[in-house]
């Protein structure tokens, strides 16, 4: 009995012995693994971020890839890199993608007017069928959120650090960057959205400094981002970037205007401040009943594939000298500052505030500027320039000629 016992002790102790190998085996394996990842990162990217921080990501992980498509190169603007995630040999998971944009002569890096990839809202409700409701939630596209000092914004999935370089900076230095860091899944934590953050801010750091890029970038506060608001309100009781169509509209008749709203906080030194108003489907189906025949089409259309919105954006100092809008059949259209107009759903109005150039700006979704008309879309504009040129002391406010706002 007692020799059994004791050749019970050795087999267990032989056993506990080599699984304690073998866990060693794997600990080491997943170190190399994930070292072996990081260089990976570090090269694809042009070792512009920290490759661990972005393995930390979702939950974190030992093995990861890029992609030979996506590969940046800091001498070449605009440039991306994408990584993904490899949870077992032969299969792979979107992770995360770094995109940097700089200013330049034919691209802009701020786009208004009717283009597509503004849409904010999703139509499709999954299995080929509709949404009953398309603009409760601007769930394609949510309105960024500011980040404090004026470093940048950020969405449910990304975050912009935008650096401005100054005097003394490289001639070759853009004298605006972007630099974003997205998330390529779905349903992103707050550390998460906390590290992206850390990474678009540390990469914009790294980057000027290679490119010759004299800038100061504001720290980057450790409160965890919150989630960016996406579901609209009743536009009479919004508040902040919305407050003056709320204003507005308590002055004067409902008509065919947007019911609904979605705002961003106002601070002194955001780059960019939007609101995005939408009809909802209850308020389409009202103005249907008014609208000549020929129209009908557009209301129908407009509780399925092709909602109804407007957003107006004023974009300040540099981010005013990047401002543009697709023009169909022809390359993308750089506006010039100072000037004034209208084209391809964007209108635009140009003024200086705090000595600085501004870009107020209202793009309207397909068709609902035939809806509202040109009088009605000019005298919204022109009550959304006036309070906003009110409230931060613009001057020097150049409309677009009077024949450009009457109707046709």
């Amino acid at each position: 009995m007692r020799a059994g016992w004791i050749r019970l002790w050795r087999w267990t102790a032989w056993g506990g012995i080599g699984l304690s190998l073998y866990a060693g085996w794997l600990t080491v394996d997943d170190v190399r693994d994930r070292a072996s990842s990081e260089r990976e990162i570090d090269a694809a990217c042009d070792r512009l971020i920290s490759p661990a921080a972005v393995m930390d990501l979702r939950d974190g992980m030992v093995r990861a890839t890029t992609s030979e498509y996506n590969r940046f190169d800091a001498g070449q603007l605009p440039g991306s890199c994408t990584v993904y995630k490899v949870p077992e040999p032969g299969k792979s998971q979107a992770l995360f993608t770094l995109v940097v944009q700089g200013i330049s002569a034919s691209r802009p890096l701020n786009r208004i007017g009717d283009d597509s990839r503004l849409e904010p809202f999703d139509t499709s409700g999954g299995a080929g069928s509709r949404k009953q409701d398309v603009t409760a939630v601007a769930d394609r596209r949510p309105e960024p959120q500011p980040l404090a000092g004026g470093l940048g914004w950020h969405g449910n999935r990304y975050t912009t650090v935008r650096a401005e370089c100054g005097p003394g900076s490289e001639p070759a230095a853009p004298t605006l960057l972007h630099v974003t860091a997205r998330a390529d899944y779905e349903d992103v934590s707050a550390a998460d959205r906390q590290r992206l953050a850390r990474i678009a801010r540390s990469a914009a750091d790294v980057l000027t400094l290679r490119i010759g890029c004299r800038t100061r970038l504001p720290e980057l506060h450790d409160n965890e981002l919150p989630l960016a608001p996406t579901a609209l309100r009743p536009a009479q009781s919004v508040s902040g970037s919305c407050r003056w169509f709320a204003e507005y509209t308590g002055r004067h008749a409902q008509g065919r205007l947007p019911d609904r709203a979605l705002a961003v906080p106002t601070r002194q030194q955001n780059p960019a401040e939007s609101c995005l108003l939408a009809v909802s489907p209850k308020r389409v189906r009202h103005i249907a009943e008014d609208v000549p025949e020929k129209d009908r089409d557009f209301a129908r259309a407009a509780l399925t594939h092709s909602p109804w919105w407007l957003r107006t954006v004023t974009y300040l100092g540099t981010e005013a000298r990047t401002v543009g809008y697709d023009s169909v059949g022809s390359e993308d259209k750089i506006i010039k500052l100072g000037t004034a107009g209208h084209s391809s759903g964007a209108w635009w109005v140009s003024s200086l505030c705090d000595g600085k150039p501004a870009l107020h700006t209202l793009s309207s979704g397909y068709t609902y500027d035939n809806i509202l008309g040109a009088d009605v879309l000019s005298a919204l504009f022109r009550a959304y320039v006036n309070d906003f040129t009110k409230q931060h002391g613009c001057t020097h406010v150049k409309y677009p000629e009077a024949k450009d706002f009457r109707s046709p």
